[in-house]
């Protein structure tokens, strides 16, 4: 099992920044994908970024300039990096492992007002 704990998430306003954090533990294995979804109301949960444990990453289009993923994988802990937010980037924000199966953080809130 792994348990997924998120951080970092907030209110912010447009053009701003943020950071947030996920720290997993229990049974991590080497060379799983580490990243993050977000979900708006009433909309579908959509890959936001990804990466490896061999340091590929991958970016939806829609943050790609703006949002830089990082894991450290001594401290199995993944981290996006939000610059330049919109409006329309506010979402619960969830943090997911894939190894065999997907694992999924509790989620953490960014608001960017207007």
């Amino acid at each position: 099992q792994v348990q997924l704990v998120e951080s970092g998430g907030g209110l912010v306003q447009s053009g701003g920044s943020l950071r947030v954090s996920c720290a997993a533990s229990g049974t991590i294995w080497f060379g799983n994908v580490m990243g993050w979804y977000r979900q708006a109301p009433g909309k579908q949960r959509e890959l936001v970024a990804t990466a490896t444990s061999g340091g590929s990453t991958n970016y939806a289009d829609f943050v790609k300039g703006r949002f830089t993923i990082s894991r450290d994988n001594r401290r199995n802990t993944v981290y996006l990096q939000m610059n330049s937010l919109k409006p329309e980037d506010t979402a619960v924000y969830y943090c997911y492992v894939r190894q065999g199966s997907d694992y999924w953080g509790q989620g953490t809130q960014v608001t960017v007002a207007s």
